[in-house]
């Protein structure tokens, strides 16, 4: 059967209706996660003050990735970001399971991210049933992304801006305390990098193993290429938001784990568990801030309910954006009067149900396999997007060049093809992401069969795109 692709209604259904400096804040909702608040404790207990290093590397092939959806949403600004552009160029076995995979990945992520929200809850009302602070977290998030994406896109620029903001008053405390020194406490300096058995005191082959918990961190960088079919001027945001992400990836990640590892013996910061045990509430402590803690732990609470919140928007778009191609039921592509594809929504919901009950239910035994099949997701979904943008430039050659281009590629897309792809290998040697690929690859298999099942039933007119608006 000969694919068929009705470019003309690609994204017509979706309102452009986000600003620059929302797409920029999504970009960096989806990027940075409460596991930096929260210490980045098994990455530090690995590689130890090298760390710093391993977030360095990491935040270069985060950039590199998006540098390249930026080239690529620039020229094709569709609905389902990354996963119609790998359709466009690698071929629609390619663009269903990136995008199924991707959305299975995600859905994962939303049930850690409102459980994880629930027991920050907690903090201050321990006799809270868990169950309670879930439902309702779900219920409002699920509410503010029904609405117009205007107002999603509000809510999810001041959720960002509240963890931006105690990123940046930690830094600069930071700073001030390891060089110049805060009230009572004279400046420590760097020799905490190298005064706890050196460096890198579990050795080199350690950094290299924290990098698989690292790049997961980075995780989410992809979320931009989602929101180019409901920006206002994709174009000129995208590209911004691409910039933007160079100076905060190495802000918020590289120099605050530095101070992290400086101002805390990393084996204290390993150790670390909970919000009491931040390094951030350590620091803010010393400081003399008042309620440090109850601080920290509304902090760490937004940036989960931001993380949820930019997650149930980039998998609702990538289940419209499958409808839209015919892998998915016709009424997942339908959307609101508003422009809200609300049915996608529903089904994202769903798998938010069904990740949050499991993580409940049974935390020991099938959580983590899910969180391995997260994990895998993620991954390759990076592998294809940097697939993608080989295929798109050797397509596009001697044609006018995009506002915004990856520096030195192609050959930066392979090296950083080759890293995504060799920390992939690694995880299965890795005890806490070994789940990824004994979950990973069945799951992959089973959405070729289905694919190919899904193909065979299919009209050619059934993969184009069919944009139908619910009355209601």
């Amino acid at each position: 059967m000969q694919y068929v692709r009705v470019t003309g209604t690609r994204g017509g259904a979706l309102h452009r209706e986000l600003s620059g400096r929302q797409v920029g804040m999504i970009a960096l909702g989806g990027a940075i996660g409460t596991g930096l608040f929260l210490g980045s404790g098994l990455a530090i207990s690995l590689a130890g003050p090298a760390v710093v290093v391993a977030y360095l590397v990491a935040a270069l092939v985060a950039l590199a990735l998006a540098y390249a959806l930026a080239e690529m949403i620039v020229v094709h600004p569709e609905a389902g970001g990354f996963g119609a552009v790998a359709q466009r160029y690698l071929g629609p076995l390619a663009g269903f399971v990136q995008r199924w995979m991707y959305w299975a990945a995600v859905a994962v992520n939303l049930g850690s991210e409102v459980v994880a929200a629930g027991l920050y809850v907690r903090f201050w009302w321990p006799q809270l049933p868990l169950w309670l602070p879930v439902v309702v977290f779900s219920v409002v998030m699920l509410g503010i992304n029904a609405l117009a994406v205007r107002f999603f896109g509000e809510f999810e620029y001041w959720f960002a801006m509240i963890k931006v903001a105690a990123i940046v008053v930690f830094v600069l405390l930071g700073l001030t305390y390891v060089v110049v020194g805060l009230p009572s406490r004279p400046a420590v300096g760097f020799g905490g990098l190298v005064e706890h058995g050196g460096f890198a005191p579990n050795g080199l082959g350690s950094v290299w193993l924290a990098l698989t918990v690292v790049t997961f961190s980075y995780l989410g960088t992809e979320a931009v290429a989602v929101a180019a079919a409901e920006t206002r001027d994709p174009a000129r945001s995208v590209p911004r938001a691409a910039r933007g992400m160079v100076v905060r990836l190495l802000l918020f990640y590289v120099l605050a784990t530095l101070i992290v590892v400086t101002i805390v013996p990393w084996q204290q910061a390993a150790g670390a568990d909970g919000v009491e045990q931040s390094p951030f509430v350590t620091l803010f402590a010393l400081a003399g801030v008042p309620a440090a803690a109850g601080i920290m732990n509304f902090v760490v609470l937004t940036a989960a309910l931001s993380a949820m919140n930019t997650n149930l928007y980039v998998s609702s778009r990538m289940a419209h954006s499958l409808a839209l191609d015919g892998f998915a039921p016709k009424w997942v592509g339908r959307v609101s009067p508003s422009g809200s594809p609300r049915n996608a929504l529903a089904l994202s919901a769903g798998g938010l149900a069904v990740a949050a009950l499991v993580s409940v239910v049974s935390p020991q035994q099938a959580f983590p396999i899910m969180l391995g099949l997260a994990l895998f997701g993620a991954l390759v979904t990076w592998l294809l997007i940097f697939a993608s943008h080989l295929a798109f430039r050797r397509a596009r050659a001697g044609q006018p060049r995009p506002a915004v281009r990856l520096p030195g590629a192609p050959v930066t897309t392979v090296l950083a093809m080759a890293f995504v792809l060799a920390v992939l290998v690694t995880t299965a040697f890795t005890e806490q992401f070994d789940t990824a690929w004994k979950a990973g690859l069945p799951f992959t298999a089973l959405l070729v069969v289905l694919y190919y099942a899904v193909r065979r039933r299919s009209s050619p007119a059934a993969t184009g795109h069919r944009v139908e608006v619910d009355p209601q």
